[in-house]
């Protein structure tokens, strides 16, 4: 009887074997297939490195068809941020296909999106970054652009949050955005995004106080590698002011600001008094200069408030 019973065991185990290594040369053939090579003979040598070789072009092949194909429902052009990388293994390059050389530093990989190119092929690289949120560490001082895209949002989700608490329970609120909240709650805030992201809670019973929630929204636009008004445009908006030229921009801090002007006899925060506090915050010169600053104070001022005033016909 228990001669049977190991009998039976080994002819289980004996056909799971048979199982595993059918599979396993169906899985060596389609690779080879994709490789154009036959498995066995000399080539079973090259087997084991072109294996991994394969391994890492068809997870690239099937990222790359992911992020073509992804339903992104807002579409910004994002350049890539590429930062030289060595490659443990073969790797090959995600725009041309050709092998990467060398044994450090063979391309340059997006840190964003994890594209792994040669440095000299990242120079034609389309601007189609679309962002990995298990790469993204923080919120706050993140490029905005950057972080629309990996939420796939038409706004900074600290943004929608912030203003959706605000105008929920604070649009009466005296001196709402110039009063301050204590720097160490803001700070808390902005600790909370960077953790918890969306599922930040910025509920009453947690920041009673509403100054704080607006703080930590002046604090985001603040903290923008490149802020809502860009470098590039900094200096059209300041002759825009001087010239009373009203330009169409700025559809995302606009907007909640006309709503908070829509209650200045109870909060005191007309769109002057909010040209004051989101002038500095929302724009800034391209290169630090205290006096260029000091001198362009009443023109960034003058430009939010004319956005502010004129929404209606802007936007």
């Amino acid at each position: 009887m228990l001669s049977e019973e190991l009998w039976l065991e080994s002819e289980k185990n004996y056909a799971t074997a048979v199982h595993k290594s059918k599979k396993g040369r169906k899985h060596q053939e389609l690779l080879a297939l994709a490789l154009g090579m036959k498995v066995g003979g000399r080539s079973a040598l090259l087997w084991q490195p072109l294996k991994l070789f394969a391994y890492s072009q068809i997870t690239s092949l099937v990222r790359r068809a992911a992020l073509t194909q992804n339903d992104n429902h807002f579409n910004y052009e994002k350049a890539h941020n590429f930062k030289v990388h060595t490659f443990r293994g073969p790797h090959w390059c995600e725009y041309c296909a050709n092998f990467m050389w060398g044994l450090i530093a063979q391309g340059v990989r997006c840190s964003d999106c994890g594209l792994n190119v040669h440095k000299q092929c990242s120079k034609y690289v389309p601007n189609d970054c679309q962002p990995d949120l298990k790469r993204i560490k923080k919120v706050y001082s993140c490029d905005l652009t950057t972080l629309v895209k990996a939420h796939n949002t038409p706004r900074p989700m600290v943004v929608d949050i912030c203003i959706q608490e605000i105008e929920s329970r604070g649009l009466k609120s005296e001196g709402l955005y110039r009063v301050s909240g204590f720097t160490e709650h803001i700070e808390d805030v902005k600790l909370a995004f960077d953790r918890d992201g969306d599922k930040t809670d910025l509920s009453s019973t947690t920041y009673p106080d509403i100054n704080i929630i607006a703080g930590a929204l002046k604090l985001y636009f603040r903290d923008l590698p490149i802020p809502v008004i860009t470098y590039d445009t900094y200096s059209k908006f300041i002759e825009a002011s001087k010239l009373f030229i009203f330009i169409h921009i700025l559809h995302v801090s606009v907007i909640p600001n006309c709503r908070v002007t829509q209650n200045d006899k109870e909060n005191l925060m007309g769109a002057e008094n909010l040209g004051i506090v989101f002038g500095p915050t929302l724009m800034r010169p391209p290169e630090e200069n205290a006096m260029t600053s000091l001198n362009d104070m009443r023109h960034q001022k003058q430009v939010v408030q004319i956005l502010i005033q004129n929404e209606d016909v802007l936007f």
